[in-house]
């Protein structure tokens, strides 16, 4: 029979898994490169098995590593949900969310419905719309904490980054523009932050837009794109097979960030819980949005 599974060796083996490597992986875990490499060579030892690749142009993972992967995250999951729910003190209060739509995606769900199950006495209720109505909803106190997206530019230090990802100009696979004509430009509402950076920057004597269609719904949006209604600027993770990336003539936008910000004075035991609840999950799946859907 193997040797007993090390739940510190497994919560670096994950990390490995989501920073792509074992050097990200020893910033994130607080830990030098030879201690990660130890953990990772002892866990090794007690599977009587290889699960890093170590070969240049290989994947991270050999299927061993791969078949641990998945039990690593039930067994880590089910150990920090023991140690939360069967603390002495259980967390209690309200907490006021709010997101965008398009993170209010099964990641959030299966988040907010692990941390129902370990923090009972806790009350979330979930707001969405879109990230510069978040900020201002922040400033104004009526949501206590957000997850939305930022220009990486305008990250302040108080912010908890989750991913960064570029945004990109899209149009339909099938359809083609004259750009010397206005060009028909997709938006997700009037206080959309790509809307508002064309108007600021992206606006020039050679290239000028018209609003096509305003639509706070990002499937919606995403439709609307692959049905050829005209162009629109989209984080790249949402970039689908329908879609074809427009590398010129337009001004290259700048990327976004994921990110967990906080109204001044949140400092609550149950606002600090969710937050840890979704960093755990970010730091373990790499992303919180769905995967891309790969583009043409």
């Amino acid at each position: 029979m193997a040797g007993r599974l090390d739940i510190e060796a497994l919560r670096v083996f994950q990390a490995i898994v989501a920073q792509g490597g074992v050097t990200r992986a020893a910033d994130h875990v607080a830990l030098s490169q030879s201690a990660v490499s130890h953990k990772i060579r002892r866990l090794e030892d007690n599977l009587g098995c290889t699960l890093l690749s170590r070969r240049s142009g290989a994947p991270l993972l050999t299927e061993t590593g791969t078949r641990l992967l998945d039990y690593a995250n039930r067994i880590l999951a089910l150990h920090d949900e023991a140690l939360l729910a069967l603390g002495a003190r259980p967390v209690t209060g309200n907490i006021k969310l709010g997101t965008t739509e398009d993170i209010t995606s099964a990641h959030l769900a299966r988040i907010l419905g692990r941390f129902s199950r370990l923090c009972p006495g806790v009350s979330v209720r979930t707001h969405i719309s879109q990230s510069l109505t978040l900020q201002q909803d922040l400033q104004d106190g009526r949501i206590d904490l957000a997850i939305m997206q930022v220009f990486t530019r305008d990250l302040r230090p108080s912010d908890i980054a989750l991913f960064e990802d570029d945004v990109c100009w899209v149009r339909s696979a099938d359809s083609t523009f004259d750009l010397t004509l206005q060009i028909p430009f997709l938006a997700y509402d009037d206080n959309c932050i790509y809307k508002k950076w064309l108007r600021a920057e992206a606006q020039t004597d050679a290239h000028q837009f018209r609003t096509a269609l305003v639509c706070s719904s990002n499937a919606g949006l995403i439709a609307s794109i692959e049905a050829g209604l005209g162009i629109a600027l989209l984080a790249r993770h949402h970039v689908t097979r329908g879609m074809k990336i427009i590398e010129t003539p337009f001004p290259t936008p700048p990327a976004i960030t994921y990110v967990i910000r906080t109204a001044s004075g949140a400092g609550q035991e149950a606002v600090r819980a969710l937050i840890e609840e979704v960093r755990r999950e970010t730091s373990m799946t790499g992303v919180l949005p769905p995967a891309a859907r790969s583009s043409t």
